[in-house]
């Protein structure tokens, strides 16, 4: 697909530098250098400044606000100097923090050794305003402290297990067994027929919102396979030819959306309603009113998610 990489948080070449992350005695340095930075999250939140365009906020190794936080030092890679991250999910700010009951938390949090407008802020509402280098680290540091958070115990033997290898392992220190960090695959389909599409809403979206059907896949099972099955399950629409067109990290909390174009067999819909709400056949040119804010019956996959860009892209005849 063109331009299949720009999608957020595609991927901007970050030196990740993986073969640093065992050498101790240089990671004390990097700690230590001046040159290096720490990006820090709080619950899950990332500290960004700015307002119509967020930048990922990087600290110096010696701030304040680093002597607050718990949990493994992450090395992330270079971009210049050295670059690491921090959780901050301790702190207990002033204020309330609200009870998110909405799609996307908006909240924003002030941290008292910040006075230049810093604050921390949910990445999945600031999808477009984030370079592709910001969005590929927060990602990565959010995927990774939520590993963390979830994956404390040995599954092997249920011991506490440590982390290793800059944040990028655990071992469990009573039987031996190495832990690595969990991605767990998730096929998302843009299924049309003819010059029509395929899009469904889940219970709890936002009134009129409608998207690519999407599901994991499961053990033993193809790319291929997983959209054919998840597009049966949740519509009873049979699918033939599948092919792969982008992936998306998606960091909440763990996934890889494996972005396909199937084409659809004749047949009509039958929802599973423990799977889905509703999906309908959305023809190009009801797409693109809605698109234009033209039609309040229809509201497309947000801009920044997967769904959007593969959306966009048939719209645009630019799939191969």
């Amino acid at each position: 697909m063109k331009d299949a990489e720009t999608v957020t948080f595609g991927g901007s070449g970050l030196d990740r530098a993986a073969a640093i992350r065992r050498d101790v005695p240089a990671l004390a340095a990097y700690a230590q250098d001046p040159a290096s930075r720490c990006i820090v999250v709080w619950r899950g939140k990332i500290l960004v400044a700015g307002d119509d365009a967020r930048g990922v906020v990087r600290l110096p190794m010696d701030h304040p606000m680093l002597a607050q936080t718990s949990g493994p030092q992450i090395f992330l890679g270079f971009e210049g100097g050295a670059l690491f991250a921090r959780d901050l999910s301790g702190w207990e700010p002033d204020a309330d923090v609200p009870q998110v009951s909405g799609f996307t938390d908006q909240s924003e949090q002030h941290h008292p050794t910040c006075t230049q407008g810093e604050r921390f802020a949910e990445p999945r509402a600031m999808l477009m305003q984030l370079t592709p280098r910001d969005a590929e680290v927060a990602a990565t540091a959010r995927a990774l402290f939520a590993w963390h958070e979830s994956h404390g115990f040995c599954a092997r033997c249920g011991a506490a297990s440590e982390p290793v290898m800059a944040g990028w392992q655990r071992t469990c220190p009573a039987c031996g067994t190495h832990h690595f960090p969990r991605t767990d695959p998730v096929v998302i389909m843009l299924i049309t027929r003819g010059n029509s599409c395929l899009l469904g809403r889940s219970p709890g979206w936002p009134e009129a919102m409608y998207s690519c059907l999407a599901g994991f896949i499961e053990p033993g099972e193809t790319v291929e396979a997983a959209v054919r099955r998840e597009t049966f399950e949740e519509t009873g629409i049979r699918v033939d030819a599948v092919r792969y067109l982008a992936s998306q990290p998606w960091p909440f909390p763990a996934s890889l959306m494996i972005g396909c174009h199937g084409v659809a067999e004749p047949g009509e819909i039958t929802i599973d309603p423990d799977e889905i709400e509703a999906a309908r056949w959305i023809s190009r040119e009801d797409l693109a009113r809605a698109f234009a804010g033209e039609d309040p019956t229809l509201f497309p996959a947000r801009k920044g998610s997967i769904a959007h860009f593969l959306l966009r892209g048939w719209l645009a005849d630019r799939l191969d």
